[in-house]
């Protein structure tokens, strides 16, 4: 039994009529009548008793005509529904992002791609580094956005920007008045840092290591709100990803370009490289690219506004 059966036969069932049900599924009647023979015997039974004047249900008719409308009803809905979802008039997609990127740049390539796909629902997962990328590893997400992968084996990476890290520091210290600050200069101060496994506290410890050896912490927490606060407070500095900026000057730090070593990655857009996007994830996925072209980049000064990142041209 296929839907097309389905159909001829409640088009006939409906109309008692093999000339009204042919014209409204635009069949002749030896097509109509062809289609419903067959599927009386793919049924094993008759489903209309035919005369030369009239058409009526048998019994067995009669009882498949409930579940044939059910049938094609639900039929129909499935193919509208899916139809959404291809159009993008509907659909649901997840992404994983890490909590630097997810509190200061995600929100601004949502709402570009709110704007045009509204009916879209988008469900983002602010991990550290570690579990976006096994988020996507393991199909939990079809999306993950974080530094660049040591190795990208089963991944395809699509770099955003270069992102190197600056210094922050109380908008009371002496640090905050200089134009650049050096590792050896910040380390003399009490250092705040994420918690373990934050790929930017695993990253500053690795990078630092050789010159300042390892990196003692006064004061370490999840967030990098907390971290924020902390340093306004005056409980110390510490380090992150440029595109904290902006975060950080809103809970009251300052942001001095940082060096020796002068620490940066690259932070962009991850995929498994043999898994077909949902037409949603495909979407979102330009955008997002979209939004790093034309995202303003911030330009280097000693007033907070530092040199955000230095930008490849993503490759889809």
């Amino acid at each position: 039994m296929n839907v097309k059966q389905l159909r001829a036969f409640l088009a006939v069932a409906q109309a008692l009529s093999f000339a009204q049900a042919g014209e409204r599924l635009h069949l002749s009647q030896p097509a109509l009548s062809l289609t419903i023979k067959s599927l009386e015997e793919d049924l094993g039974g008759a489903l209309l008793t035919r005369t030369t004047r009239s058409v009526s249900l048998t019994p067995e008719g009669e009882a498949l005509l409930p579940l044939a409308r059910r049938l094609l009803a639900d039929w129909d809905n499935t193919e509208e529904l899916l139809r959404q979802h291809f159009t993008l008039q509907l659909g649901k997609v997840s992404v994983a992002a890490m909590p630097s990127f997810a509190g200061n740049v995600l929100p601004g390539a949502l709402k570009l791609f709110r704007d045009r796909y509204p009916r879209v629902n988008v469900a983002v997962h602010d991990v550290v580094n570690e579990q976006v990328l096994e988020m996507v590893r393991h199909r939990r997400v079809e999306l993950g956005i974080g530094f660049e992968p040591g190795s990208t084996r089963s991944l395809e990476f699509i770099p955003f920007y270069t992102d190197r890290f600056v210094a922050v520091v109380p908008a009371e210290s002496p640090l905050a008045d200089q134009p650049v600050v050096t590792w050896d200069e910040l380390l003399r101060e009490d250092f705040i840092a994420l918690q373990r496994p934050s790929a930017v506290r695993l990253l500053l410890e690795q990078d630092i290591r050789q010159q300042h050896g390892q990196l003692a912490v006064a004061f370490e927490s999840h967030q990098l709100s907390t971290v924020g606060r902390m340093v306004a407070h005056g409980l110390g500095v510490s380090a992150v990803p440029s595109l904290c900026i902006g975060q950080m000057r809103e809970l009251g730090a300052r942001c001095i370009p940082l060096e020796a070593p002068q620490i940066e990655r690259r932070i962009g857009l991850m995929r498994l490289s043999d898994h077909k996007l949902s037409a949603a994830a495909q979407a979102l996925m330009e955008v997002l690219i979209e939004h790093s072209r034309i995202t303003p980049r911030l330009q280097g000064t000693a007033d907070g506004h530092l040199n955000l990142a230095k930008q490849p041209v993503p490759k889809t």
